[in-house]
């Protein structure tokens, strides 16, 4: 199957349909049904749901009891299993059929022409304005085996899953309406049991509220039981004699919103989606209590499986949901406001903790102008807001070696100033000259030699200050290496950004503290002469300086050597919450990084920064990414100091989010890339 295949990746392509009902006209209902079915079988889809009593229509009451419109529900979904023998789709329709002496109010799943099995409602409401126990039985009480409709005979029970043989992790499960509304919906038992896709075909008439209800029942269901959800109610043409309908549909992946359509539609419709099974699988295979629970709940073991064939199609259909550029960086304005709020108070927190239960009384930290120590020294100034401590308990240093640019040591004074912590300038410059002259380094007689000993020299200077600054100001030294630093092991061992007493920042990826920056400069954080600092020190390039730059030369660039941060951030998401494969990520990465038109940027990102990557340089720093992080760097991790948990992502502590051996390779990781993913 080719690369661009979403179906290559571990996705399967889902419908969410709604209709214009024709009241006791089944013919026209099934032809209607089968143009929006042939719609999604021209765009790749793996299963098409329709609402409840779809063929009939819900809302025609006692006329459910009608021979002659029963009669011809059965012709109709003849004509649904003949036409379905072209279509790929997995159809999940709704209708009345007799069975057993009773009528009962189903879900009938056909696939290229074959009945796969009929699922009667469970649960049947009688309250309010439904009767609906009047006309048909609940299918929780119908006798078990197998039923003879439509020409076709096929197994007739609640716990039923339906499971693609040739697409991995797509097995269905669907309840009917009033199945998702109770305490304990048939949906549980079923994703317990291996349910990936949960589907609810719905009437469902609406009033003032309720479709806020339906999508907290959606969200909370699809999050519970690590699953996707799609939902779909009536909508027109269905009688407005007593209640109206709005025809809502929506598909839900593990409590995120994926897809959904208009409400009130006055024609046909439907929501459609690209669910991920492999993150559904690796959410349930990291999640442990998921399968403990099934162990629990006897139901899960009463489920009976059917198989098909889907056929999944090859071309490249695109991928029909939101990947967000910025993984721990949503697009969304207000969710981002909420992500840096959550994040800053974050790291406020963990730190007043620190610092109150170990009686710290100062802290010190090196300033060099940066994102990651601007924000470290923004945390530590609120933390001591909080307790009541003066600022000039912060024991700040700039401390200048060979490449430091006037910019960023001049930011750094204004930001010491500006915050009133108590700021100091200690130049490196002459201890590392001394240093590199004791080890008999070609620096020190005057060669231009910018090794990696010239760099760490003054990295491992700057923290044996600092450090010996704690012991005289009897306070601790504040860490401000962040997440993806430690990722890709951009940090030296045993000083610079690797080591600390205490690290506010190790939870939090480089991508997301431009953005923590300029939510406190809009909250109002700090006073305008602060904001102002933090402004310049946001347009400054990302460089450890410490490699002189000669006249005319480009300073040195941190991104040049690891990567650009964008994509880094991108592949760190998906290989440490989810476990994806090299392959699937770099597939992920083009949908997102491949057109700059497509999808949206994060709130004031710079519009000279955004920027496309072709799949040859998402497979190029891919592979960096999978030789630092997995090849050597994870020795850096294992002996991190303390610091807080802040993305969900998740963070790489050795005793919180991320165990792996030190003597680890990135072998296999690498070959699955390259025999994977083309070079162009």
């Amino acid at each position: 199957m080719r690369f661009e295949s979403l179906y290559r990746h571990g996705f399967a392509r889902i419908a969410a349909c709604t209709i214009r009902t024709i009241l006791t006209d089944p013919a026209a209902n099934a032809a209607v049904i089968l143009e929006v079915a042939r719609e999604c079988d021209a765009r790749g889809t793996a299963v098409a749901a329709f609402p409840e009593l779809a063929l009939s229509g819900y809302s025609i009451e006692d006329l459910l009891l009608q021979d002659a419109v029963l009669d011809a529900v059965e012709a109709a979904a003849a004509t649904l299993l003949e036409a379905s023998r072209i279509l790929r789709p997995v159809l999940v329709v709704g209708a009345p059929l007799r069975h057993a002496g009773r009528v009962y109010n189903v879900a009938m799943v056909i696939h290229r022409g074959r009945l796969l099995g009929v699922v009667p409602k469970t649960y049947l409401p009688t309250y309010r304005e439904f009767y609906e126990k009047r006309q048909v039985a609940a299918g929780d009480g119908a006798p078990a085996g197998d039923i003879c409709f439509a020409g076709a005979t096929a197994p007739f029970a609640t716990a039923l899953l339906f499971e693609a043989e040739d697409v991995p992790g797509l097995i269905l499960h669907t309840e009917i309406c009033e199945d998702f509304w109770v305490p304990i919906p048939p949906s549980g038992s079923a994703a317990l049991a291996g349910a990936t896709v949960l589907l609810n075909i719905s009437g469902s008439p609406i009033t003032i509220g309720k479709a806020e209800t339906r999508r907290m029942l959606c969200q909370s269901q699809s999050a519970r039981c690590l699953a996707a959800y799609a939902y779909t109610a009536a909508g027109a043409g269905e009688s407005t004699t007593e209640v109206a309908w709005d025809g809502q549909a929506e598909i839900w992946e593990n409590g995120a919103l994926l897809a959904e359509t208009a409400r009130f539609p006055r024609g046909a419709q439907y929501a459609i989606a690209d669910v991920d099974l492999d993150l559904l699988r690796q959410e349930r295979m990291r999640q442990g209590t998921f399968d403990d629970n099934r162990r629990n709940t006897p139901a899960a073991a009463s489920f009976r499986r059917i198989p098909f064939r889907l056929d999944p199609p090859d071309a490249d259909l695109g991928l029909e949901r939101p990947i967000e550029r910025f993984p721990f960086v949503p697009a969304n304005p207000e969710r981002l406001a909420q992500d840096c709020y959550e994040a800053y108070n974050i790291q406020v927190a963990g730190l007043t903790q620190r610092l109150e239960a170990a009686h710290i009384k100062r802290l010190v930290i090196g300033v060099s102008g940066g994102l990651d120590s601007t924000h470290a020294l923004i945390v530590a100034a609120k933390a001591m807001d909080l307790l009541g401590k003066p600022r000039t308990d912060i024991v700040a240093y700039t401390l200048p070696g060979f490449a430091t640019s006037d910019d960023t040591k001049g930011n750094a004074h204004q930001l010491m100033a500006a915050l009133g912590v108590t700021g100091h300038e200690l130049d490196i410059k002459p201890a590392a000259r001394q240093m590199l002259a004791d080890l008999g380094h070609p620096y020190s007689r005057g060669e231009p030699v910018y090794d990696i000993t010239f760099e760490n020299v003054q990295a491992g200077l700057r923290t044996d200050y600092l450090f010996r600054a704690a012991n005289y100001f009897d306070g601790i030294v504040l860490g401000t290496g962040d997440l993806s630093e430690l990722a890709l092991g951009w940090c030296t061992y045993g000083v610079g950004d690797q080591m600390s007493h205490y690290n506010v920042n190790a939870g939090v990826p480089k991508t997301l503290i431009q953005h923590l920056i300029r939510w406190v400069i809009a909250s109002g954080q700090f006073s305008a002469e602060v904001g102002e600092t933090l402004v310049a020190i946001l347009d400054t390039e990302i460089s450890p300086e410490l490699v002189p730059a000669t006249e005319g030369q480009a300073i040195q660039s941190t991104e040049a050597k690891v990567g650009p941060y964008a994509l880094q951030d991108f592949h760190l998401y998906y290989t440490l919450r989810y476990g994806f494969r090299p392959s699937k990520i770099a597939f992920l990465a083009l949908r997102a990084w491949g057109d700059v038109a497509r999808g949206h940027w994060p709130p004031h990102f710079p519009e000279a920064k955004r920027i496309a990557y072709p799949l040859k340089d998402i497979r190029h720093w891919l592979e960096i990414f999978l030789q630092r992080f997995f090849g050597f760097s994870q020795f850096k991790r294992s002996a991190m100091p303390n610091g807080p948990k802040v993305a969900a992502g998740g963070s790489l502590s050795p005793r919180g989010d991320w165990r792996a051996p030190s003597d680890g390779n990135a072998r296999i990781w690498i070959e699955e890339l390259r025999r994977n993913v083309p070079e162009a």
